[in-house]
């Protein structure tokens, strides 16, 4: 019976997926001492992008938001893949790094990726709590939505 993490994500409902291979030359985790860095996640499930568009746009704020929490989904998959099956060797987020494919004149980044933000102290619970940054950008690949990437700290 699973315990700590990995039995949080049973609390809440949720399956990880599979982790994705990487699209280019790049890894999608990287261990460095205690950290493990995981590569920028956009909201695909099944092997399709589940939210393109502008933010102020297109795509809703609540939207956005269910774009960032699909790839927190997505970096914890990585990180359970990266960690050997399991999350019960993180000791908590330390950083996420959140970009907005946001019109001009979009100003509400920090909520959209609240999205992601939430979905870590779910997990984690005050160990989920993380340094952040939620950044406006005129594209992302594939025109999706969001994209965040993760700093863990492992044992």
């Amino acid at each position: 019976m699973a315990s700590g993490h990995d039995a949080r994500l049973a609390e809440l409902g949720l399956t990880l997926p599979n982790a994705v291979a990487p699209a280019a030359n790049y890894m999608p985790a990287r261990r460095s001492g205690a950290f493990m860095y995981i590569a920028g996640q956009v909201p695909a499930a099944d092997g399709k992008d589940q939210f393109v568009g502008k933010l102020g746009q297109e795509v809703s704020i609540e939207d956005g938001q269910r774009a960032a929490r699909l790839c927190a989904i997505n970096i914890l998959a990585q990180l359970r893949s990266a960690l050997g099956g399991s999350l019960e060797s993180v000791v908590g987020c330390v950083r996420l790094g959140g970009f907005v494919n946001a019109a001009p004149d979009f100003a509400d980044h920090p909520k959209v990726i609240n999205g992601a933000s939430d979905l870590m102290v779910a997990v984690f619970g005050d160990a989920g709590r993380h340094a952040r940054a939620a950044v406006g950008c005129y594209s992302l690949p594939r025109n999706v939505a969001v994209e965040v990437d993760a700093i863990f700290e492992v044992r």
